[in-house]
């Protein structure tokens, strides 16, 4: 069993920060590809920002420059610092993770977290 859980959304005014925080728990046997989605209301889920094992980062135009994705192997874990957010910006943001289990050990399955909601808003 494995969990992917979020943390650090909340309410922000425009020009504002946060920092997303993602921990995967459970039965893991290795992480590769890590990310972060968002949906907006009426909207579909979109990548915001992906990053390998290895460090290496991708993200969408929209969010360059003012988003960094970032990973703690050690831990499991993946980062968004959010900088220079605005009105758009606004969404549920979810985590997402290729995972191998101990389990299987060369299968890596796609796994979800359930979500943290970022407003952006004066």
């Amino acid at each position: 069993q494995v969990q992917l859980v979020e943390s650090g959304g909340g309410l922000v005014q425009p020009g504002g920060s946060l920092r997303l925080s993602c921990a995967a728990s459970g039965s893991i046997f290795s992480i590769s590809t890590m990310g972060w989605y968002r949906q907006a209301p009426g909207k579909q889920r979109d990548l915001v920002a992906s990053i390998s094992r290895g460090g290496r980062t991708n993200y969408v135009d929209a969010v360059k420059g003012r988003f960094t994705i970032s990973r703690d192997n050690a831990k499991n874990t993946v980062y968004l610092q959010m900088n220079s957010l605005k009105p758009e910006d606004t969404a549920v943001y979810y985590c997402n993770a290729d995972i191998a289990t101990t389990i299987a050990t060369t299968n890596y399955y796609n796994y979800w977290g359930q979500g943290t909601q970022v407003t952006v808003s004066s």
